[in-house]
């Protein structure tokens, strides 16, 4: 569902579900684009979009657009999005659609999260939601909300993976060349975004790091990924991202281990192991 001056990127979550049709090989998925008004409706990249108007039809999914305002919801919206909610199995909105929920009243007494920069507004002005800013996306009940909109994609594979299963999830992420889905509970304040690489030498070495917890992860090894001698290493991995190998490599296991600990399917031992702690008094 969009309305002027959407952000186009939300459409990213489309472009998952046409993949997941290609991963398994029949139409599972297939998308409507409604409008209040229904026709063009011009996005904030001045790029428009055909549309239909909503009205009595139902689906599975409903996933309203994210824009540049956040005061969008005008009546016959706000009871779209209250029907939207007895009828269809789930319905999501990223970035600054949790407000078109929040105004609809949908979001009263649910967790939810945004765009960093918009939490605090959306919690001052709807005090009755559990606002998160701290994760990538949170699913209450049947309704679903996420950060900024790449998160969409790790929104919408999610939906995949409890739709059709892991491995289609992660074959999907595979075709859109996705390094991982985020799992929900994962921080908008990444501790890879932190580390912000200039060269592909040390962000492959990164992502090596990221890929293989169980691993000593030495310098040695960590250059020899990057094709680098360690004292190369070292001092390139510094000079990028201020800070030593060895220091950056122990809050990337930490961040691991609590994603694994979201998740609650592993037990405390099992996750010190994966992630490659000697003991859970780490």
């Amino acid at each position: 569902m969009v309305f002027p001056n959407f952000y186009l990127l939300g459409f990213a979550a489309v472009i998952a579900f046409e993949r997941a049709n290609a991963v398994l090989g029949e139409p599972a998925y297939g998308v409507t684009v409604l409008s209040e008004r229904g026709g063009l409706v011009l996005s904030s990249a001045v790029v428009r979009v055909e549309t239909q108007a909503f009205d009595d039809a139902t689906y599975d999914t409903v996933m309203f657009s994210s824009g540049v305002e956040t005061d969008v919801v005008s009546a016959a919206l706000a009871a779209f999005v209250r029907c939207s909610l007895t009828t269809s199995r789930r319905i999501a909105a990223p970035c600054t659609g949790a407000f078109i929920l929040a105004q609809a009243g949908v979001l009263d007494g649910r967790r939810a999260t945004t765009h960093w920069p918009f939490a605090n507004d959306l919690q001052r002005r709807f005090p009755g939601i559990a606002v998160e800013e701290d994760h990538v996306f949170i699913l209450d009940g049947p309704i679903w909300t996420s950060t900024g909109m790449p998160a969409m994609i790790d929104m919408a594979l999610a939906m995949i993976e409890r739709d059709h299963g892991q491995d289609i999830s992660r074959a999907v992420a595979r075709k859109l060349v996705v390094y991982h889905r985020c799992a929900g509970g994962q921080s908008q304040f990444s501790t890879l975004l932190d580390l912000e690489p200039k060269s592909d030498r040390i962000q492959k070495a990164i992502d090596y790091a990221n890929a293989n917890w169980r691993n000593p992860l030495t310098v040695d090894e960590l250059a020899d990924i990057a094709c680098l001698s360690p004292r190369q290493f070292s001092r390139a991995f510094s000079a990028e991202s201020g800070q030593s190998p060895a220091k950056a490599v122990e809050p990337l296991r930490v961040e691991a281990a609590r994603l694994l600990l979201d998740k609650g399917r592993l037990s405390l031992d099992m996750i010190v192991d994966e992630v490659g702690f000697s003991d859970a008094s780490e």
